[in-house]
């Protein structure tokens, strides 16, 4: 733990800076951190969950919460000590292995009608895996149970027997559109194969699991291909649009070189374990961003470097309550066990990355982070026992 810093560690990396002659990002440079302790308050909203994975507010104020190992809970309200209850739900079929089980959701934004919400989680069949799919729930108005409506919203996302890189994390952007996020299965030719759906950026119409207009390859004749908004990713599980349009994703890499990546609509983010084809095993030497390869690839705005964060959820923290966080980029990291902020300039390029002390160390594996309806940052821990939910403010 870290907990004697009297201040954030400031990171400081230009866009520019991304994309070393071999094709590499370098590590961020660094400078000393204001001298100034950060002013955040953490408190505990309440515990007893097994790697909860995503958290989704429904407009009585409470949040429904998917764990891991696959089951659904509903936490009662927003205050500390808040009773955490299980929702009864058919999830024998969820493929609890490794990184794989239930993963992100997301809400519909009529529930208060529909009752309804949308999970990403890996699927068996037989004891065997099968794909990671989309599923569409809708929730009893007590609370106490889900049901599913109808067929998936999106089946055939590739999996890994294992649940390696299975992704998976669902947003709604400003325009309606549903984003998803998935691994690679440490697949070599996933990421850049235009053809399945390992390794995207997915966009797609939250209720028929559809293309959308505006896709970038919506003329394929392949009908993955016309979902896909981005390529060439290793396993991003953090992703959120920035007040004004632009999107972020925060990616694992492998032993180093985590990314925080800009999307651009169609765009190759310069991942191929496969070197090109010339491989047929699974080659994590090579670059994050392969720009030698892939002279065009959208370079990271930001590189962890020769080390791993791990790097996950990502939220934007918006409203005067913020005070000097306000329109920062929070990313939580499971190894780094730390919430980082990053202060983005209006190009989208790394001001600077802020690790505030109350969020360093003190609560393990950091994993979901959502920003609520009251304005605050909600996040999960991921220690795999009496895992919490943390409420995050600026006091």
């Amino acid at each position: 733990m870290r907990a004697s810093r009297v201040a954030a560690v400031a990171l400081v990396v230009l866009l520019g800076a991304c994309g070393a002659p071999d094709g590499a990002p370098p590590p961020p440079s660094t400078r000393a951190p204001d001298p100034v302790p950060s002013t955040l308050r953490v408190e505990v909203l309440g515990g007893g969950l097994e790697h909860p994975w995503d958290l989704g507010f429904l407009p009585d104020g409470t949040a429904l919460v998917t764990q891991r190992p696959g089951r659904l809970a509903l936490l009662a309200d927003t205050s500390p000590g808040a009773q955490i209850r299980p929702v009864r739900a058919d999830l024998d079929d969820v493929l609890a292995e490794g990184e794989g089980g239930l993963l992100g959701m997301v809400v519909h934004p009529d529930f208060a009608e529909s009752r309804r919400f949308v999970t990403c989680q890996t699927h068996r069949r037989d004891g065997r895996a099968v794909d990671v799919r989309l599923v569409t729930w809708r929730l009893a108005e007590d609370g106490g149970s889900a049901e599913r409506v109808g067929p998936p919203l999106l089946a055939g996302l590739p999996v890994n027997p294992g649940g390696r890189h299975s992704g998976c994390r669902p947003e709604l952007a400003a325009d309606g559109a549903l984003l998803v996020t998935t691994g690679d299965t440490a697949d070599p030719a996933a990421a850049q194969d235009r053809r399945g759906l390992g390794g995207k950026v997915l966009r797609m119409d939250l209720r028929t699991g559809a293309p959308l207009p505006g896709n970038p390859f919506l003329d394929s004749p392949d009908p993955a291909e016309r979902l896909v908004y981005s390529y060439g990713h290793r396993n991003p599980q953090g992703i959120a649009q920035r007040p004004g349009g632009q999107v972020f994703v925060a990616e694992h890499g492998p032993d180093s070189d985590d990314e925080l990546n800009l999307l651009r609509p169609g765009g190759n983010h310069g991942w191929d374990p496969s070197r090109g084809g010339d491989s047929d095993s699974y080659d994590e030497s090579v670059p994050m961003t392969d720009l030698r390869r892939f002279p065009d690839a959208v370079p990271a705005v930001w590189s962890s470097g020769g080390t791993t964060e791990a790097v996950c959820a990502a939220a934007f923290l918006t409203g005067g309550t913020w005070g000097r966080f306000d329109g920062m980029l929070a990313v939580t990291a499971l190894k780094g066990s730390k919430l980082m902020l990053f202060r983005l300039a209006p190009d989208g390029s790394v001001r600077e990355v802020l690790v505030p002390p109350e969020l360093d160390g003190l609560h393990g594996r950091l994993r979901a982070a959502r920003l609520g309806p009251d304005g605050a940052l909600y996040v999960t821990t991921s220690n795999g026992t009496d895992d919490r939910i943390l409420r995050v403010t600026s006091s």
